[in-house]
């Protein structure tokens, strides 16, 4: 059995290495930092704060109904489902593994603004893809099933759509890692061997793309969300580095 020194020396390193960990993150990446650290807070408010709805005030409406207000293009960023972990772990694991990288890549000032961009180029493209996705759901067996006629389903898909999550910034930001540094190995769930980013990120890509025109029943994920931010992050990189291409090969 293990000493209580011993335990307490294991508990001491560890302890160690997590301060490291976050110290050097804080330094080197103030702005992915700080994004998570903000991502986090908000979560908790959306969990904790009540009676006052913060997913509603913070989520992004559709321009057309009475629960829209500007500030959404930027809070719904911020949010993520409050009914579970799921959701903020996934996008916020995936910011720290991309969002390093291209943050020491472009500096913490051009990171931020990058992010910033790909997150209101997100929520614009769901505000275009709204009326869309109302048609086709009034055309399905789900909205079909209601009795209502397609100009009542389409309003009411309207009024009550909502959208949260930073994971339009972050398709951005793995759009603009997938053409600075292609040639980066990644391993994917269930494949033994590494596929370059220039092949992985792409697919992710073309996924959300079919998944976003075929609208299955049941699918909640902002496909379209996802593919704004992934289309902003490619042309703002391409056009900041049009004369100055850097990969790490």
């Amino acid at each position: 059995m293990c000493s209580v020194a011993k335990v307490e020396k294991l508990t001491a390193n560890f302890d160690f290495m997590a301060f490291k960990f976050n110290n050097s993150l804080q330094r080197e990446t103030p702005i992915v930092f700080n994004l998570l650290i903000i991502n986090v807070l908000v979560y908790l408010a959306q969990v904790l704060v009540k009676p006052f709805d913060v997913t509603q005030w913070g989520a992004l409406h559709s321009v057309s109904s009475s629960l829209f207000y500007p500030h959404q293009f930027i809070t719904n960023m911020f949010m993520h489902d409050p009914g579970g972990l799921s959701h903020i772990l996934f996008n916020m694991f995936t910011l720290w593994m991309f969002g390093t990288h291209l943050e020491r890549h472009l500096g913490s000032k051009r990171f931020f603004i990058f992010y910033m961009i790909c997150g209101v180029g997100a929520a614009i493209c769901i505000q275009l893809s709204i009326p869309f996705s109302a048609g086709q759901f009034a055309k399905s067996a789900e909205g079909i099933a209601t009795g209502m006629s397609t100009s009542e389903l389409v309003e009411a898909y309207k009024q009550q759509y909502s959208a949260i999550g930073a994971s339009g910034a972050i398709m951005g930001v793995m759009a603009a890692y997938a053409y600075l540094f292609p040639n980066t190995e990644m391993y994917v769930y269930f494949i033994p061997i590494p596929i370059k980013a220039k092949f992985v990120i792409p697919f992710f890509i073309l996924l959300d793309l079919f998944m976003g025109v075929r609208q299955i029943a049941g699918d909640n994920v902002g496909h379209f969300a996802h593919l704004g931010g992934a289309l902003v992050g490619f042309l703002l990189i391409v056009f900041w580095n049009k004369t100055n291409r850097k990969t790490f090969y």
